[in-house]
C-alpha cells in the first residue's frame, strides 16, 4: 500500500477510536534535551505505580544518568535481531511486545527510522501495529519532525531534518503533551554535560544549541500547540460543517504544478488549513493537449506529501488553467485559493496576464494567497534582487526605502498615470476611432445624429477612464471631425447645413472635454494622496533611524535612495579647506561640485549630487537634515563621552598600579631583603641547608617579581594597542609544553592531550605560550587541589584549546569582570593572595591581538573551562 494511503488509513482509525484499539499519546518538545524521555518514562513508573501492566517497547537514554535512572524497574522488553547471524539491532521487537501484550508500552522516537530489514521503515509504523493490537503507547517527538513543518525548522537551524512524520499521524493522537524548557536552561543543560558526550558540547553549542535557533524552535513548538486548541469547545467541526453551511468550515485549495517551490508551497498551505481547522485540497490542472512528459516524477512526490500533510489530491484537465481551477474550487465550496507567485517578467505580464492575476480578478468570494518563491542563490551567494518592490525582510530598512522610491517616483512622472495605460489609451483612440466609424456608417440609416454623439461620447469617457486626459482630448477633437465629414448633413463635407446639429456638436465636445478634465484631475489628486502617503511614511521611518546608535551612514544612505541621487556628502570648512565628514554614492567633495547645497548650520554643508529636487521635497528634504544635524550632534557626543571615558580608565588604572604597587610588588622585596640581610650578617653562622633555602627564597621571589613586571609591561602594550603579532602556522603540541616548561616544577601534574594530527593553526607562538601559561598558572593558582587538564580538538575551520580545572568556578555574571586588569574575585575572602590581577587580562588582550577568542565555560561536574578558539592555519600562507 502506497504511505500516502497507509497514512490516511490510519489517521481514520485513530481518530475513530473503538473500543479494541489502543491510544496514543506524545510528549512533544522543541529540541533534543527538553526531557521529552525523562517524561515518558517517568509516566511509565506513575502508571506502574498505581497498577497498570507497562514495558519499555524502545528507550534511547542516549547516555545520560538522569533519563536511565527513570527506567528502575520498569521491564524492558529485548530488541529484536535481525539477519541469520543474529545481530542485534536498537530497534523495537514488535511481534515481542504484541506477544507480551501489556497494557501500556512505552516506545521512545516516534519519527525514527528501524534499521535495515525491519518489517516497517518507520517505528510509527510499528506504533500503529501496537495499536491495532490493543495496547496504549506512550512516545516522544521533536517539532522539527513534523512534515508540514520540516522545512521551515531546515531554515531556522541551516540542517536538512533526516527524520519526519506524517501530521495526521500526530494529529490523531489521543493526547500531545508539550515538555518545554527555555532556551538558558537548555544550553546550560548542554554545558553540564546532561545532553550530550563532553566531546560533542561545543560542536552542540556553536550549531544547533545556538539560543536563536533553540528560541525560535520554541516559539514554533508553542504556536503549534496553540493550534491544537479547539476553538468550538468540544463540537465536532464536522458535524459543524454539515449542519451550519459551507462557510462555517475553511476549505483551501493549493495549486500543485510540479515546478520546483512547490513543496514549500504545499507546506505553507497545509499550515494554513491547521490554522483554520479546514480541509486542504490539491489540484493539478493538465492541458488535455499536452502528454505526460518531464516534470511527473516531481508531480508524484508533491501528489504524496500532500497526502501526508493529510489533503486531498485531484487531476484534472482543461485547456483554460484558469476556468478549470475556478471551477473546482467553486464545487469544493473553497473558502481560500493558495497560489504560488508567477516569475514571468513584465514584459510577459504586459502582453498577457498571469493566471494569479486572472484568478485575482475572478476569485470573487473565495480569498486568494499568494507565496512567493524563494529566489535562488547566485554563484556570488547573494540573492539576486527582488523582482517586487513591496517584499521587505524583516529587520531591513526597507519601509523607508520604498517610501522614498514612491516619492522619487511621484516626483518625476510627468502623468499621474501608468506607462501602460497611456499606451492603451492612445492604442485605443488610433484602433477604437476608425473601427466605430466604420460600424457606425454601416449603421447610418438606421441612427440619428444625437445616438452616433452619444456612441462618441461613451467612447470618449472610456478612452479618458483609461488613457487619461490627453488620449480623451484627441479623441473628443477626432470624434468631431469625424461625425460632421459621415454623419452631419451635407455628409462627406465640411459644411453644416442645420444649426442645431452645430449646438449638437459644440455640446458634444465640451462635455467630451469637462470628462477627459474631471479624470486627469482624479488621477491628479489620486497621484498627490498616493504621494503624501509616501512622504508621511518617508518621514515617519527618518524618525525610526535616529534612535540608533549613530544613524548618520543610515540616514545618508538612504537619504540617497530616496531621492535617487548619485551622491551625498556631508562637508565642514577647516582652515580653507572642505573636509568630508561622511558621504555616500559619487559625492561631491566641495560645494562647487554639488548640484545642490543644504546648510546644516556650524559651518556644515549637505552636498547632493543628482537631478534636481522638487519643491514638495522640500519638506522632506529638511526632515532628513535636521535628523542629520541631530545625528551628527550625538556622534559628538559620543566621541566626547569616550575620551571622557578613556581618561577615567585610564585614571582607574593608575590608582589600580598604585595600590597593587603598595602590596603585590613590595612583597617579594621585601622577601629578597630579608633573606640577603640574613645572609649578609656577620655574627651569625648559617649552616648550609638554611644558606640553601635563602638563596631559594631569593630565587623565588625575583621569579615572582619578574613575572609581576612582565605582565605590567604586556599590559601595558595591549592597552597602548602596541602588541604587533607576526602570525604563522603554530603546532600546539610544541608550544603547550613549552608553555608548562616557563611555569617551572609547580605545572608538572598538568594533563596535556593534545593529539599529534592537531591541525596547526594560524598564531603568534611567543603570543600563545604566554596566554597559555597565564591561563594554567591562573588554574594552578586558583584550584590548586583539583587536577588541571589540556586538551584540544577541531570544530569547523576552527581549533578549540581547553585549560580545564575542577575547582570552585566562576559565577556566571562575574565572568567578563575576571577579564579586567587588577581584577581578583576572592581579595575579600584571600586578602593574602599574590598578583596584581593581570594574569587573565594579558591572556585576554594578547588572543584577540592574534586574532582568536577567550571565552569561559563552566566544566561539566563543576570548576571552570577557559577555552581559545583559533582559526586553522592555510599552510601555504603565513603573516
Amino acid at each position: 500500500m502506497p504511505t500516502f494511503n497507509l497514512v490516511r488509513l490510519v489517521a481514520r482509525r485513530m481518530q475513530t477510536g473503538g473500543v479494541d484499539r489502543g491510544s496514543l499519546r506524545i510528549y512533544l518538545g522543541a529540541a533534543a534535551g527538553v526531557g521529552k524521555t525523562y517524561a515518558m518514562l517517568n509516566e511509565g513508573q506513575r502508571r506502574q505505580a498505581r497498577g497498570t501492566d507497562v514495558v519499555v517497547g524502545y528507550v534511547d537514554t542516549h547516555g545520560r544518568p538522569a533519563t536511565a535512572a527513570q527506567i528502575g524497574h520498569l521491564e524492558m522488553v529485548p530488541p529484536a535481531t535481525r539477519g541469520d547471524e543474529g545481530d542485534l539491532s536498537a530497534g523495537m521487537d514488535v511481534d515481542a511486545v504484541v506477544a507480551r501484550h501489556p497494557q501500556v508500552a512505552l516506545v521512545d522516537e516516534l519519527a525514527h527510522s528501524n534499521a535495515p530489514g525491519s518489517r516497517n521503515p518507520k517505528r510509527w509504523q510499528d506504533v500503529v501495529e501496537l495499536l491495532e493490537a490493543g495496547i496504549d503507547v506512550v512516545s516522544t517527538l521533536n517539532i522539527g519532525q513534523l512534515e508540514s513543518l520540516s522545512d521551515l525548522v531546515e531554515r531556522i537551524t541551516g540542517m536538512a531534518q533526516p527524520e519526519t512524520i506524517p501530521d495526521e499521524i500526530v494529529r490523531g493522537a489521543a493526547q500531545v503533551e508539550l515538555v518545554d524548557a527555555t532556551p538558558e536552561a537548555l544550553r546550560r543543560r548542554l554545558a553540564h554535560g546532561n545532553i550530550y558526550s563532553p566531546d560533542a558540547i561545543d560542536a552542540g553549542l556553536a550549531n544547533s544549541f545556538q539560543k536563536g535557533n533553540l528560541a525560535a524552535l520554541r516559539e514554533l513548538t508553542l504556536h503549534w500547540m496553540a493550534d491544537q486548541v479547539d476553538l468550538t469547545d468540544g463540537v465536532p467541526r464536522d458535524r459543524l460543517g454539515r449542519d451550519g453551511g459551507w462557510d462555517t468550515r475553511e476549505r483551501i485549495v493549493v495549486g500543485i504544478t510540479g515546478a520546483p517551490g512547490t513543496e514549500r508551497l504545499i507546506r505553507r498551505a497545509a499550515r494554513i488549513a491547521h490554522r483554520a481547522r479546514g480541509q486542504l485540497v490539491g489540484v493539478h490542472i493538465r492541458d488535455p493537449a499536452t502528454a505526460a512528459g518531464p516534470g511527473q516524477e516531481e508531480l508524484a512526490r508533491h501528489r504524496e506529501l500532500l497526502e501526508e500533510l493529510g489533503g486531498r489530491y485531484h487531476d484534472l484537465s482543461g485547456p483554460d488553467v484558469v476556468d478549470a481551477l475556478l471551477d473546482f474550487a467553486r464545487g469544493e465550496h473553497a473558502t481560500q485559493i493558495v497560489l504560488g507567485s508567477s516569475d514571468r517578467s513584465r514584459l510577459t505580464l504586459l502582453a498577457k496576464a498571469s493566471v494569479v492575476d486572472r484568478v485575482l480578478r475572478r476569485s470573487g468570494p473565495i480569498d486568494v494567497h499568494v507565496i512567493s518563491h524563494e529566489r535562488p542563490t547566485q554563484k556570488d551567494g547573494t540573492r539576486p534582487a527582488a523582482k517586487r518592490s513591496g517584499a521587505a525582510r524583516p529587520g531591513a530598512a526597507a519601509p523607508l526605502a520604498v517610501a522614498g522610491k514612491c516619492v522619487e517616483a511621484a516626483r518625476r512622472r510627468s502623468s499621474p498615470l501608468p506607462l501602460r495605460r497611456r499606451l492603451a489609451g492612445w492604442l485605443l483612440v488610433l484602433a477604437g476611432l476608425p473601427a466605430l466609424t466604420a460600424v457606425l456608417t454601416q449603421l447610418r440609416e438606421n441612427a440619428t445624429l444625437s445616438s452616433d454623439l452619444l456612441i462618441y461620447l461613451l467612447f470618449v469617457v472610456v478612452t479618458a477612464a483609461i488613457g487619461g486626459a490627453a488620449p480623451a482630448l484627441t479623441a473628443a477633437v477626432a470624434g468631431t471631425l469625424l461625425v460632421n465629414w459621415f454623419f452631419t448633413p451635407p455628409i462627406h463635407t465640411w459644411t453644416i447645413a442645420r444649426g442645431a446639429d452645430v449646438l449638437a456638436l459644440f455640446v458634444y465636445l465640451g462635455t467630451a472635454g469637462i470628462v477627459s478634465a474631471l479624470v486627469s484631475s482624479a488621477a491628479h489628486r489620486r497621484a498627490e494622496a498616493g504621494h503624501a502617503n509616501a512622504e508621511a511614511e518617508t518621514l515617519a521611518a527618518v524618525a525610526t533611524r535616529v534612535v540608533e546608535a549613530d544613524p548618520l551612514p543610515v540616514l545618508m544612505a538612504h537619504l540617497r535612495e530616496a531621492f535617487g541621487l548619485a551622491g551625498v556628502s556631508l562637508l565642514r570648512q577647516a582652515e580653507g579647506q572642505w573636509v568630508t565628514e561622511t558621504a555616500v554614492g559619487s559625492p561631491p567633495q566641495s560645494p562647487d561640485d554639488a548640484d545642490e547645497v543644504h546648510e546644516l548650520g556650524d559651518g556644515l554643508i549637505l552636498a547632493l549630487s543628482g537631478p534636481g529636487l522638487a519643491a514638495t521635497d522640500r519638506r522632506v528634504l529638511n526632515a532628513f537634515a535636521a535628523n542629520l544635524a541631530a545625528a551628527l550632534d550625538r556622534r559628538r557626543l559620543h566621541v566626547r563621552a569616550a575620551e571622557a571615558s578613556i581618561l577615567a580608565e585610564a585614571n582607574q588604572l593608575r590608582s589600580s598600579l598604585l595600590q597593587a604597587v603598595s602590596h603585590d610588588l613590595r612583597t617579594p622585596l621585601s622577601s629578597i631583603k630579608a633573606s640577603v640581610s640574613s645572609l649578609r650578617q656577620p655574627d651569625i653562622t648559617w649552616t648550609a641547608a638554611e644558606s640553601t633555602e635563602f638563596l631559594a627564597t631569593i630565587e623565588d621571589e625575583t621569579d615572582r617579581l619578574a613575572n609581576l613586571v612582565g605582565n605590567l609591561l604586556d599590559m601595558s602594550r595591549v592597552n597602548a594597542n602596541a602588541v604587533t603579532p607576526t602570525l604563522c602556522p603554530t603546532a600546539l603540541d610544541a608550544i603547550v609544553p613549552a608553555a608548562l616548561a616557563s611555569l617551572g616544577t609547580k605545572a608538572k601534574t598538568v594533563e596535556v592531550d593534545v593529539p599529534e594530527n592537531t591541525p596547526t593553526v594560524n598564531a603568534d607562538p611567543a603570543l600563545l605560550e604566554r596566554v597559555i601559561a597565564n591561563l594554567v598558572d591562573n588554574a594552578l593558582t586558583y584550584a590548586p587541589d583539583s587536577p588541571i587538564r589540556i586538551d584540544a580538538g577541531r570544530v569547523g575551520d576552527r581549533v578549540l584549546l581547553r585549560i580545564i580545572d575542577k575547582g570552585p568556578g566562576i559565577p556566571l555574571s562575574q565572568r567578563e569582570r575576571v577579564f579586567l586588569s587588577f581584577q581578583r574575585l576572592d581579595d575579600s575572602a584571600r586578602p593574602n593572595r599574590t598578583g596584581v590581577g593581570l594574569g587573565l587580562a594579558v591572556a585576554r588582550g594578547f588572543t584577540q591581538a592574534i586574532g582568536a577568542n577567550l571565552s569561559i565555560e563552566d566544566t561539566p561536574g563543576g570548576g571552570v573551562t577557559m577555552v581559545i578558539e583559533i582559526g586553522v592555519a592555510d599552510i601555504g600562507t603565513s603573516q
